[in-house]
């Protein structure tokens, strides 16, 4: 009998399962796919580690995050500075006097501030929709070029028909700063986060292409407690109707060539390109291996945003009112479930950053071992 099962090797799941063992819990961990990480799985093509369902990088404020983190893996110095592509004109991102001088020519911070307030000016009143609270946060010109396009690609609806809340706000610095986190710790797992993820996992016991709904009855009866990090309507077979997602679908190109756009992400934010962006894997380790060798050819990755249906992977929750009431129902079914802790992205339907999936999952083991000062770090 193991103390606990936990369903899903992505982040949420291997920090409870490390803590659970370390505290001298038996713990068995399944996943339905071939490979433990879940979304951050990482595998290495041609020296060059390519994530597999979209870049993750990692940065955080939360010290003690950052802390744990860090002993299980070796993070680089990568700086998330991604560049914009609207019909071949390329702008700097987020938005700094780099995009202002490109948009508008200016070269001081004060004539880009006063461009940014006139255009603010054109919405009156509390922003009724997304379009409008872009609008009176960056104005028109940054509005057309750089959020429209993209934004409704990625949502795949019209940016008036999106609630406000989506882009509560949006940075906006008047120096020459690329860097696209407000982070003090920011890098990537050197040679991948698959790495980390086993390194969470090590001395664990992991079964893989183990679906945990089409075995439920037989896993649960093999643990006194499970922690679900799976998509909590799936959980309840959908009894009351199905919470709603983006997914993403990738083309991924092996290239003979060294350097394909000078960058690891070009967001693409014209609404004639079908794609999102394009992440160029080998430039989140400077164009080397994890060995410090410069690599000679590269790899890309077309993401394309679109509606999720059953049997692809669920990314982005659509938080909006109706989604939000539904997974306040289904909470209200997952209290009832005495044995069962729910977690993760899925699980309570919430995008999470990578830092604060850990600092959650830390949180629920606090809850669970209750040990003498409550702390795990």
């Amino acid at each position: 009998m193991y103390d606990y099962l936990v369903v899903g090797s992505g982040l949420y799941g291997a920090v409870f399962a490390h803590e659970a063992m370390q505290r001298g819990k038996k713990v068995l961990v399944v996943d339905k796919r071939p490979h433990i990480g879940g979304n951050l799985y990482t595998k290495t093509v041609e020296g060059i580690p390519v994530h597999v369902y979209g870049a993750h990088i990692f940065h955080t404020n939360d010290e003690e995050v950052w802390k744990y983190i860090n002993q299980f893996a070796k993070f680089n110095r990568f700086t998330n500075s991604p560049m914009a592509n609207y019909r071949g004109e390329l702008y700097s991102l987020p938005f700094n006097m780099h995009t202002f001088h490109r948009m508008w020519g200016v070269i001081t911070p004060e004539a880009a501030a006063e461009v940014l307030e006139k255009q603010r000016k054109e919405i009156k009143g509390e922003p009724r929709n997304l379009e409008e609270q872009a609008i009176s946060l960056v104005g028109r010109d940054i509005y057309e070029k750089l959020i429209k396009g993209y934004t409704e690609k990625q949502w795949g609806r019209d940016c008036k028909d999106l609630p406000a809340f989506i882009i509560r706000r949006l940075p906006v610095r008047l120096t020459f700063d690329n860097n696209y986190f407000d982070a003090l710790y920011q890098g990537i797992p050197v040679g991948g986060y698959t790495k980390l993820i086993a390194g969470l996992l090590e001395g664990i016991e992991v079964r893989l292409n183990t679906d945990y709904l089409d075995r439920k009855a037989e896993l649960d009866s093999m643990a006194k407690k499970i922690v679900y990090t799976g998509p909590i309507d799936a959980y309840f077979g959908y009894r009351l109707g199905a919470l709603e997602y983006r997914c993403v679908r990738f083309e991924t190109e092996l290239l003979d060539m060294p350097n394909f756009q000078g960058n690891a992400v070009v967001n693409y934010t014209d609404s004639e390109t079908p794609w999102t962006r394009i992440i160029e894997h080998k430039w989140f380790q400077f164009g080397r291996d994890e060995n410090g060798r410069e690599l000679p050819g590269t790899i890309i990755s077309r993401e394309y945003s679109q509606e999720w249906r059953p049997g692809e992977e669920p990314y982005y929750p659509v938080n909006d009112e109706r989604n939000n009431t539904l997974y306040a129902a289904y909470r209200k079914l997952a209290s009832a479930e005495d044995r069962v802790l729910f977690g993760g992205r899925l699980g309570e339907y919430k995008y999470y950053d990578m830092d604060v999936t850990i600092a959650s999952a830390l949180q629920m083991c606090r809850r669970e071992f209750l040990e003498g000062t409550g702390r795990v770090l």
